[in-house]
């Protein structure tokens, strides 16, 4: 489990909002050691890629990440070492199945233009 501090109304906006909610579970695919640093890559439902972009915020178990290699029904997280020694990503294998939480402005931009407003 991963878990941090709430963020407080007179606190520093940092990185993406994490609301804790599993959009859609996903499979980690690749794993590859990079000298101490990790790559994952996670496949995901087709259905979930208008929600991730390059460069884009997305939460693998809970933890806030960057998306990077995006596809279509894959995504590939690069993690340093801090980030490994100290969440539970280094539990993820090949085979995995993770959650995911796609990012917050994503989804609300997919309904607007979905609704037409």
């Amino acid at each position: 489990i991963n878990i941090e501090r709430c963020l407080q109304l007179d606190g520093r906006l940092d990185g993406h909002f994490v609301q804790g909610h599993v959009d859609t579970t996903g499979t980690c695919i690749g794993k590859t050691d990079k000298n101490g640093s990790w790559e994952f890559e996670i496949s995901f439902p087709r259905s979930f890629a208008p929600l991730i972009i390059e460069k884009g915020s997305i939460c693998v178990d809970g933890i806030s990440l960057t998306a990077f290699a995006v596809g279509e029904d894959r995504f590939t997280v690069a993690i340093i070492p801090y980030t490994f020694e100290h969440t539970s990503i280094q539990s993820i294998n090949i085979g995995s199945t993770v959650n995911l939480e796609f990012d917050l402005l994503g989804k609300y931009i997919q309904r607007q233009t979905t609704l037409g407003r």
